[in-house]
């Protein structure tokens, strides 16, 4: 069975480019803390990588910190904003990734949850009418907030909401790592005080991110051990991840226009799949969004059963965040977007990748509805 993977939010193909490029990285010697020849040249190519991802993003090649992923990457921005003190209130919205929301859980400072409208976007209202009521005894707040959602795409007002949050006096971290590679995304330009990135969401490696920090963000390390990265992050740097993640992001950057054209597949599937299922509840088509994610609901089919089925058709979709699958609950995002708990339960997202096809978009169609078709009695008694 030839097999369709349109799971690429989850972890994207590796760009031939990255596997050349890290070869050749993994057949030369030298730790790029060591003071001789081999370990300067591992040094090198760190510090041309720290340079490509600068210019890519907008931002100063000494403001970048490599980290293991996204996920540590916005542990130590949360950490390194908590870090300067007087933070006691941490504003999260209410699509965050658990990179996010469990590591705000668990700071010690009361959380607020920032709602979102139906579409699945934040409303600046909100934001407005609580940082209006804000006092010098709350502290100053720390706003964690991602610029397109791993579900459902849905592109978040970032730069207006960082700005407000600065005239506060509070800071910003944004998580970026769905966004890069699939939208332009300009760090100065969004005005936050951290960004975090992953690669293997745009062709990268996986295990490799990195941190963006502005010039004036407190910084404090979260892992001990040597000094590297400036002293802002301990331990060995993954030299070949690196330039895996640098090589991946210049491609992706420079490919964005080819991105972008994904949305006419997605939204042809969008089409076809309504108009067998016309119950169906595409999340997000009102706003803008990324290309490639189709985020989208069938009542009384669960999202969980409805993985299995195409996976046994040979398409890969999923049921939400990758990282919070193997669950029995509902969507996180059915539940933020007040969908009914049927409604929640049968969420699932398809997104295509940098490489995806036409003839993917079509196979997926065709096994959504010949599975939906099968199991329609079921659907119509659960209505």
């Amino acid at each position: 069975m030839s097999r369709i993977y349109l799971d690429h939010n989850a972890t994207t193909t590796v760009r031939p480019s990255v596997v050349s490029a890290m070869t050749d990285v993994m057949t030369r010697v030298g730790n790029p803390s060591s003071v001789h020849a081999a370990g300067q040249a591992a040094l090198a190519r760190v510090e041309t990588a720290r340079r490509q991802v600068g210019k890519a993003l907008c931002a100063r090649p000494e403001d970048i910190v490599f980290t293991s992923g996204g996920t540590e990457a916005l542990n130590l921005a949360i950490h390194a904003a908590l870090s300067a003190g007087g933070i006691e209130t941490i504003i999260v919205t209410a699509i965050e990734h658990e990179a996010v929301a469990a590591t705000a859980a668990v700071t010690g400072c009361s959380v607020e949850i920032w709602p979102v409208n139906d579409q699945g976007v934040v409303e600046m209202s909100w934001l407005e009418a609580r940082l209006s009521r804000w006092a010098p005894a709350d502290g100053k707040p720390l706003l964690a907030m991602m610029l397109a959602s791993n579900e459902i795409g849905t592109i978040q007002p970032v730069a207006e909401a960082t700005a407000r949050v600065r005239q506060t006096g509070g800071l910003s971290v944004v998580d970026a790592i769905q966004a890069v590679g699939k939208i332009a995304v300009d760090f100065a330009a969004l005005g936050c005080d951290y960004m975090a990135i992953s690669a293997h969401k745009f062709g990268g490696p996986q295990g490799v991110g990195a941190l963006l920090a502005s010039c004036d963000a407190p910084m404090a390390r979260h892992h001990h051990g040597g000094g590297q990265e400036k002293g802002r992050r301990a331990g060995t740097l993954n030299v070949a991840g690196i330039v895996g993640l640098a090589t991946a992001l210049e491609e992706a950057v420079s490919d964005l226009d080819a991105f972008a054209r994904l949305s006419e597949a997605r939204d042809r599937m969008a089409a076809a799949l309504k108009a067998a299922s016309p119950d169906l509840i595409e999340i997000g088509a009102a706003v803008p969004r990324l290309p490639n994610t189709l985020g989208m609901s069938q009542p009384g089919w669960p999202g969980a059963t409805q993985v299995m089925a195409l996976d046994l058709a040979g398409v890969a979709i999923s049921a939400g965040s990758a990282c919070s699958s193997g669950t029995s609950k509902g969507s996180k995002i059915g539940t933020a977007l007040g969908l009914p708990e049927a409604a929640s339960q049968g969420f699932v997202r398809v997104s295509l990748g940098w490489n995806s096809k036409p003839d993917d978009a079509d196979a997926f169609v065709d096994a959504w509805s010949a599975a939906r078709a099968r199991i329609s009695p079921t659907l119509k008694a659960s209505a």
